[in-house]
C-alpha cells in the first residue's frame, strides 16, 4: 500500500460516503424497489380504507312489520359499537335478489317478535345477537302484559341493570393502533437492516474479487474506506426508510387507517434513530463476514450467522408486541443485537420507560463501538487475502 495520501482521512471517508451514497441511490434498483414497496403501501391503505370499512358495515333490509325493529337495532348496535345500514324494503322478490346481488347483508321480515332473516350464506354472529335481543325482549314484554305487569317499567328496570367495572389503570384508545405502528416500524427495521448490511458485504466482495480494492487502498486506509462504505449505505438506507415511513404515515392518516399520528410520527423520528444505531452495529460485522470470502458465491455462507441474529429478533418482536411491558420484552430489548428492533416496538407500545430507552441505548453505542473494532481489525486483515475463504480466527490473530 502507498504510504503517501493524496487526501485527508476526514475527506477520503466523505468522498467514499458520497460515492457510495450517489451511486445507490441513482440505481433502477433503488428507484423500482422504493416504488414498488410505495404503490404496495399506498395500493394497501387504500384497500384498507375502503373495501374493508365497507365489510365492516352490516346492510340490513327490513320487510313488513320489521320495519319497527329499526330504532332498537340503531341502539343495539351502537351499544355493541357496530356500523349498520337500515333500508325499508317493500317488496320481498326484490329483497331477496338485493342480498343475491350482495347489496344487503340480511332480509329480515315477519314480526319483531317472530323475525325470520334471509341471508346469502352465513348470518354474522352480532346481528344475530342483536336481534336475538329484540325478539327476546318483544315476547317478554307481551308475557309481562299477559301477566298484568307493566311491561314499559319492568323492561326500562331491566334494561338499566348494568355490570360496575373498576379499572386499576386507565385504557389506552390508541392501543390497536399503537400494535400496529409497532409492528410496521418492526418490519421496516428489520427488512432494511437485513438488506443494507448485506449491500455492504456484497460491495466488498465484488471490490475484492475484482481487485478495484486494490486500486482503493493505493490512496486510501482499510477503515477509511470501510468506514465510507458503511456510512453511504447507511444514509441509503435511511433516505428509503425515510421516505417509506414519511409517506406511509401521510397515507395511512389521511385515509384514516390510521388516527393516533402523533404517536405515529414519533415512532417514525424513534424508527429511524434506531436504523441507523442497528445499521452500524450490523454493517461492520457484516463488512468483516464479506472480506473473509472472494466470491459471490461463499458470501452467503459467512452471512448466514448474523442474520439468524435479525430473524430471532425479529420473531422475537411478535411477542414483545404482545406482551411490551413483560419482563421478557423489556431484557431482551435492551441487548444490543435485539434492540434496533425490539426496542422502537416497545416505545411506540408505550411500554418503554426513559430509563430503559437510556441503558438500551448506552449499551448499544458500546456494542457498536466494540464491534466496530473487531470488524475493522478483521476488515483490515482479509481484505487483500484472496482465493479460498479465510478463516475467522487466523484475520482475528492479523
Amino acid at each position: 500500500m502507498n504510504g503517501s495520501h493524496v487526501v485527508s482521512p476526514a475527506t477520503a471517508v466523505r468522498l467514499i460516503a458520497r460515492r457510495e451514497l450517489n451511486t445507490r441511490l441513482r440505481t433502477r434498483g433503488f428507484l423500482i424497489g422504493t416504488a414498488v414497496i410505495l404503490l404496495v403501501m399506498v395500493g394497501y391503505m387504500v384497500l384498507q380504507a375502503n373495501v374493508f370499512s365497507a365489510r365492516g358495515t352490516t346492510t340490513i333490509g327490513l320487510s313488513g312489520q320489521t320495519s319497527s325493529m329499526a330504532a332498537p337495532l340503531r341502539v343495539q348496535a351502537e351499544q355493541l359499537d357496530e356500523s349498520i345500514e337500515i333500508s325499508t324494503v317493500t317488496d320481498p322478490r326484490t329483497g331477496r335478489a338485493q342480498v343475491e346481488d350482495g347489496e344487503l347483508d340480511a332480509l329480515v321480515s315477519g314480526n319483531a317478535a317472530d323475525p325470520r332473516v334471509l341471508v346469502k350464506s352465513e348470518l354474522d354472529p352480532q346481528l344475530r345477537v342483536m336481534l336475538n335481543e329484540i325478539a327476546q325482549t318483544e315476547v317478554l314484554g307481551a308475557k309481562l302484559a299477559e301477566a298484568g305487569q307493566d311491561a314499559e317499567q319492568v323492561l326500562e328496570t331491566v334494561g338499566s341493570t348494568t355490570v360496575e367495572v373498576s379499572s386499576i389503570e386507565e385504557p389506552d384508545p390508541e392501543s390497536g393502533q399503537r400494535l400496529v405502528v409497532g409492528l410496521v416500524m418492526m418490519f421496516l427495521l428489520y427488512m432494511s437492516i437485513t438488506t443494507y448490511g448485506s449491500l455492504v458485504a456484497q460491495g466488498i466482495v465484488e471490490e475484492k474479487s475484482s481487485r478495484v480494492v486494490e486500486i482503493l487502498l493505493a490512496t486510501v486506509r482499510p477503515w477509511q474506506l470501510l468506514l465510507g462504505k458503511v456510512i453511504g449505505l447507511g444514509l441509503v438506507g435511511l433516505v428509503q426508510l425515510a421516505i417509506l415511513g414519511g409517506v406511509g404515515l401521510v397515507m395511512a392518516t389521511s385515509t384514516g387507517v390510521l388516527t393516533v399520528s402523533g404517536v405515529a410520527t414519533t415512532t417514525l423520528l424513534w424508527g429511524l434513530l434506531w436504523y441507523l444505531l442497528g445499521f452500524f452495529l450490523y454493517a461492520t460485522v457484516f463488512a468483516a463476514a464479506g472480506s473473509l470470502v472472494s466470491r459471490q458465491e461463499d458470501m452467503q455462507s459467512v452471512l448466514t450467522p448474523i442474520t439468524l441474529v435479525l430473524i430471532i429478533g425479529f420473531i422475537t418482536g411478535f411477542t414483545v408486541v404482545e406482551e411490551p411491558a413483560s419482563t421478557a420484552a423489556t431484557v431482551l430489548s435492551l441487548l444490543p443485537p435485539l434492540s434496533p428492533i425490539l426496542m422502537p416496538t416497545r416505545i411506540a407500545a408505550g411500554s418503554a420507560g426513559p430509563m430503559e430507552i437510556v441503558a438500551a441505548l448506552v449499551l448499544t453505542l458500546a456494542a457498536i463501538a466494540l464491534l466496530t473494532w473487531l470488524g475493522g481489525k478483521i476488515y483490515q486483515t482479509a481484505i487483500l487475502r484472496t482465493g479460498s475463504r479465510m478463516k475467522l480466527k487466523d484475520a482475528l490473530k492479523g
